[in-house]
């Protein structure tokens, strides 16, 4: 990770209040429409990549980009994490990120 330009970990809920910088969330892909993915986030909600490379279906993905929309990231970076990931955990991390311990993760 760039330290001079840090993405905050998001899921759809707090997405929102990053609108505008740069922003890592884990999605599950339920849709690919050529170089525009939508999935499902950690926290059940939909969000949109644009700018997104190629993912199977079902296949959980790494996006890091900018929020340019309530429940839409400009992709920067995919990277494919296969089809099992732990979405309660990494939901949980997004929870801390954006919470009270917030000051770790900038």
């Amino acid at each position: 990770m760039d330290p001079s330009s840090p993405a905050m970990l998001v899921n759809a809920e707090t997405l929102k209040i990053y609108l505008g910088r740069r922003v890592r969330s884990v999605i599950q892909v339920t849709r690919n429409e050529g170089g525009t993915i939508i999935g499902q986030s950690t926290d059940g909600q939909q969000l949109t990549i644009r700018g997104a490379q190629d993912v199977p279906l079902s296949h959980f993905v790494e996006v890091i980009g900018i929020a340019d929309g309530n429940q839409s990231i400009r992709a920067e970076i995919c990277t494919d994490f296969g089809d099992t990931f732990d979405t309660v955990a990494y939901n949980g991390l997004c929870q801390l990120a954006s919470g009270k311990f917030k000051s770790f993760f900038l």
